[in-house]
């Protein structure tokens, strides 16, 4: 085993060791216990959905939480998109950042550009949820492609896009010493 690991070049041996090891810690500190406490997904959950309810009214919709479900979002008092845990962002967060804390590059630019990645996958999985709700008021016959391909698409193409960012731009020392 310690000779086909000799055969990886130093960087793509410290990225895979560091992808399990994150893997590892995802599994024991999230699915054998916080997803089973529940309360991080619930405040996550019900706070996409609020957040994608204002966003709605900043537009002109009469969009709104339920008030017995802080899960569920409602246009035009109708129920329109139910935010499970699954589609709060939570894994796409974590995703994103043990990339970049796996891939090499300086700590200093780690520290902000991390934040700022969670930050932009936040605010891209509100405008998902607003535009879910939209589609299943203007043509809800295709909520469920559109949610389960095109979104997903998109979503996953701007963390893509993030990564991208990172290792080729952010992440390089001569990139460090320029700025």
């Amino acid at each position: 085993m310690s000779a086909i690991l000799s055969t990886i070049p130093a960087d793509l041996r410290r990225f895979l060791l560091l992808a399990v090891g994150f893997y590892v810690l995802w599994f024991f500190g999230y699915e054998q216990w916080l997803a089973v406490d529940g309360r991080l997904d619930a405040a996550l959950s019900a706070n996409i959905t609020a957040a994608s309810a204002g966003g709605l009214r900043l537009l002109g919709y009469d969009s709104a939480v339920h008030g017995l479900d802080p899960y569920l979002l409602l246009l035009n008092s109708q129920p329109v998109v139910h935010v499970g845990n699954p589609c709060n962002g939570l894994v796409l967060y974590a995703l994103f950042t043990a990339f970049v804390l796996a891939f090499p590059g300086p700590w200093r630019r780690k520290l902000w550009f991390i934040p700022l990645g969670i930050v932009v996958i936040y605010l891209i999985n509100i405008v998902r949820v607003g535009a879910l709700a939209l589609n299943h008021l203007y043509s809800h016959q295709t909520v469920d492609f559109n949610h389960h391909y095109t979104f997903t698409f998109v979503v996953y193409g701007f963390i893509f896009l993030l990564w991208m960012l990172w290792a080729r731009r952010l992440a390089s020392p001569s990139a460090a010493h320029a700025h």
